[in-house]
C-alpha cells in the first residue's frame, strides 16, 4: 500500500495548496500623456514587463499633446503589463494604461476586474490626471493619487494637490519616484490598503 505521505515526495499537494492560496490582484496605473506609467511599471515588475510603444509620427502631432514633453518619441498605444509580489501570497498584475484621448476606448475593457488604480501625476501639467480622476471617480473605482517627482518641477504638499484635483475626501495622495522600485512599492502598497478598506466599507454598507 502507497504511504500516505507518497505525494508528498515531490511537494506536489503543497504546490497546489499555495497556488490555491496564493492571492493576484489587478491594478491599473493611469494619468496624462508621459506622466510615467511606463517607467512606474517597468521599474517595479518582477518580470519583464510587456510594453506596447510606438514612435510618435507625424501624422498624431494634431491629436496628441506633447506641451512639457518635447523630449517623449514614443507612446503607449494599448497597455503596459508587469507583476509584482508584494508578499508571500499576494502578486499584483499592474496594467499601464495608454495616456492619450484617442485611446482611452481601451480603458473599459481594462478596468474590467480590478482592485483599483493608481493615478500618476505632474505637479507641471496636473491638469492631464483630471479625465482619469473622473474616470474613476464616476465608476467607483477606488484610487490613490502618485504624483511624480519630476527635476525642477515645483514641490507641492499632498494636501495641495488633493485641493487642486478636488478629490473625494479620504482619497489619498502621495509623492513617489516612478523611476524608483521601492518608492513604486510604497504607492501599490497604499493603493492595496486604500482598495482593501473601500470594499469592505461598502460590502458592509451593503448587507446593514
Amino acid at each position: 500500500m502507497p504511504s500516505e505521505h507518497a505525494d508528498n515526495t515531490h511537494g506536489e499537494p503543497a504546490r497546489e495548496t499555495a497556488e490555491t492560496d496564493a492571492l493576484a490582484l489587478k491594478i491599473l496605473v493611469a494619468g496624462g500623456f508621459g506622466v510615467g506609467k511606463t517607467t512606474l511599471v517597468g521599474a517595479v515588475s518582477e518580470i519583464r514587463p510587456l510594453r506596447t510603444e510606438e514612435v510618435l509620427s507625424e501624422a498624431g502631432q494634431s491629436v496628441d499633446d506633447t506641451d512639457g514633453v518635447d523630449r517623449k518619441t514614443t507612446t503607449t498605444v494599448a497597455m503596459d503589463f508587469g507583476r509584482i509580489t508584494i508578499r508571500s501570497g499576494l502578486s499584483l498584475y499592474l496594467f499601464g494604461t495608454p495616456g492619450q484621448d484617442r485611446f482611452w476606448f481601451l480603458w473599459d475593457e481594462l478596468s474590467q476586474g480590478a482592485l483599483g488604480a493608481v493615478v500618476l501625476a505632474d505637479t507641471r501639467r496636473l491638469e492631464d490626471c483630471f479625465p482619469a480622476v473622473d474616470y474613476f471617480e464616476h465608476r467607483g473605482i477606488p484610487f490613490v493619487v502618485a504624483v511624480n517627482c519630476f527635476a525642477g518641477a515645483r514641490a507641492y504638499g499632498e494636501r495641495e494637490v488633493s485641493r487642486a484635483l478636488d478629490l473625494d475626501l479620504g482619497t489619498p495622495v502621495v509623492l513617489c519616484d516612478a523611476r524608483d522600485r521601492d518608492s513604486g512599492k510604497e504607492v501599490l502598497i497604499r493603493m492595496v490598503e486604500y482598495a482593501g478598506r473601500m470594499h469592505t466599507a461598502r460590502l458592509l454598507d451593503s448587507v446593514s
